[in-house]
């Protein structure tokens, strides 16, 4: 049954790639890149385009040193820090981002993530019997919120006492081996949706900083809804974590979407999923609360590639 279930899962995933009209961009000239690679995932509508961008882009391809090979047949995502990106190759063409192999599906699709302060300038570094060809993939730097907060309370910005902090370790370790999951779904491909809709009360890559001294930035985005309202899959996945009360994030639930892509819901009053558990987008799995450290009932959504932190917003878009 759980074979049939995540075979499902890989099924809608490539459906929704498939589906979408893809063109990786040339970061130089803002223009797409054009293959005939023959792929059914790259649907070549020249019509959005004008010609004279596309030979203009080609000939700056040509007059370069990296040229987009047919290696890379799309590379889908908003490049800027704190993105995933979903892509996929010719057979037999392995990925590096940099000096970092990326996992590469049997039919060539991968995904690679950016952290909030990531480097502007990443390669993709492409292998083949041999072959080496360099793709530079440019991000837009960000602006975060930066909050200064003075005069507070030396008490409140303390560390734990060690009897808690062991329990924190534990939790962590735990939240990093649900993160290292490297399951073969195909779930990563597909069109997330958002986990419920509301008012917008905390955003990625927000931070604080307490009498001189930074905290820890946020790393999810925070929808503000009463307690109790349901929570749903934002894509197929398979449930890798269930905390009830973690000292920090209180009700946790971290689902996987394969590849190292996973969603991560906290401050939840019930989880109504099990770990092993494959759920499908838009299947109820939790309730809001304001269990751990919270100030108020929301569901705090974090989006991960491993242990890269990721903006669940450019995987899911600006909510209608």
């Amino acid at each position: 049954m759980a074979n049939r279930a995540c075979a499902e899962i890989d099924r809608r995933a490539i459906r929704d790639f498939s589906t979408r009209q893809i063109l990786p961009m040339n970061p130089q000239t803002g223009s797409p890149y054009i293959f005939s690679a023959g792929s059914p995932l790259i649907p070549v509508t020249v019509s959005r385009y004008s010609m004279l961008r596309i030979v203009v882009g080609l000939l700056v391809l040509l007059a370069g040193n990296v040229m987009a090979s047919d290696w890379l047949l799309s590379l889908e995502g908003e490049r800027t820090q704190g993105a995933l990106l979903r892509g996929q190759v010719a057979p037999g063409v392995a990925v590096k981002l940099d000096d970092r192999v990326v996992r590469v599906t049997g039919d060539g699709f991968f995904a690679v993530g950016f952290g909030r302060d990531a480097a502007l300038q990443q390669t993709l570094i492409l292998e083949k019997q041999g072959e080496t060809q360099q793709v530079p993939v440019t991000l837009s730097k960000r602006d975060y919120d930066i909050q200064r907060i003075e005069g507070v309370p030396k008490r409140t910005v303390e560390p734990p006492p060690e009897a808690v902090l062991k329990r924190i370790r534990r939790e962590v370790a735990e939240i990093k081996t649900a993160r290292d999951t490297d399951s073969a779904l195909l779930a990563f491909l597909s069109d997330f949706q958002w986990p419920l809709t509301g008012r917008i009360s905390g955003v990625y890559g927000s931070q604080r900083v307490y009498n001189g001294k930074p905290g820890r930035p946020h790393f999810g985005v925070d929808v503000a809804r009463p307690t109790g309202t349901v929570v749903v899959a934002p894509a197929d996945a398979v449930v890798t974590l269930v905390q009830g009360d973690n000292y920090y994030s209180g009700g946790t639930l971290i689902m996987d979407h394969g590849y190292g892509v996973s969603s991560t819901m906290i401050h939840l009053s019930e989880v109504l999923v099990e770990k092993g558990q494959t759920v499908k987008q838009g299947e109820p799995v939790a309730k809001v609360g304001a269990s751990g450290r919270a100030t108020g009932p929301h569901l705090d959504w974090r989006l991960n590639w491993f242990e890269v932190k990721l903006d669940p917003v450019t995987v899911v878009g600006e909510m209608q």
